[in-house]
C-alpha cells in the first residue's frame, strides 16, 4: 500500500508557473488521499510549493534537510515533520527509505541525482517501488531519448522501461498511485 510518496523536484523559484501549478495539484491530491509527502525539507521552489499544498490540504508532509542547505535553502518550519541532518547522504537514504513509491517533478542536478540514484538501486535490485517520472510540458523528453540511446548502445538492458512510468499530467500521475495502492497486498 502506498501510504508515502518521496517527491523529487526543484529549489528554484524562476522555473516556468506550469511546474508550479502541477507541484500544487500533486501536493492537493496528495492531501486529499491521506498520502504523506517526503521531500527535501526546503519551503522554495516547487518543493515548497508542493508542501504547501499539502499542508494547506490538511496532510503529512515531512521534510528531510542538511544543516548546511537549512539556511540555504529556507528550511520549511510549516510542515508536519521537519528532520535536520548531517549530510546529503544521510538526506537521500530517509527520503528513499521513507517512500513507498516516487514521483519525479522537473528539476536541476539534484533531482537529477536522486532519479539516477533510484533508477539504479532499482536496476540493482535495491528496491522495487514505483518511480513515476512526471512529464509536465514534455520536460523529461530528452532524458527519455538519453535512456533509449544508452539502450540502443547496449549499456542499459531493452527492459529498463519497466523501472518507471511516464506521465504527462497530474491526473494520470494520482491514477497511477492510486492503481499501484489497490494492486498492493494488504
Amino acid at each position: 500500500m502506498i501510504r508515502s510518496v518521496t517527491v523529487y523536484c526543484s529549489s528554484s523559484g524562476k522555473a516556468p508557473q506550469s511546474y508550479f501549478d502541477a507541484a500544487t495539484e500533486l501536493g492537493k491530491g496528495l492531501a486529499e488521499r491521506k498520502i504523506t509527502l517526503v521531500f527535501g525539507g526546503g519551503n522554495v521552489g516547487l518543493m515548497g510549493r508542493t508542501a504547501d499544498a499539502v499542508m494547506q490540504g490538511g496532510g503529512t508532509a515531512k521534510g528531510i534537510i542538511p544543516r548546511f542547505l537549512e539556511e540555504r535553502e529556507v528550511a520549511h518550519h510549516g510542515i508536519t515533520e521537519l528532520h535536520v541532518v548531517e549530510t546529503m547522504h544521510e538526506r537521500k537514504m530517509l527520503l528513499t527509505g521513507w517512500a513507498d513509491a516516487f514521483v519525479i517533478l522537473p528539476g536541476g542536478f539534484g533531482t537529477l541525482d536522486e532519479l539516477m540514484e533510484i533508477l539504479t538501486w532499482k536496476h540493482l535490485g535495491h528496491h522495487d517501488k514505483p518511480i513515476i517520472l512526471l512529464n509536465v510540458d514534455g520536460f523529461w523528453n530528452p532524458l527519455l531519448l538519453f535512456f533509449e540511446r544508452i539502450a540502443d548502445d547496449r549499456m542499459v538492458k531493452p527492459g529498463y522501461g519497466s523501472y518507471f512510468d511516464v506521465c504527462d499530467s497530474v491526473e494520470q500521475a494520482l491514477g497511477l498511485l492510486d492503481r499501484k495502492t489497490l494492486q498492493a497486498p494488504g
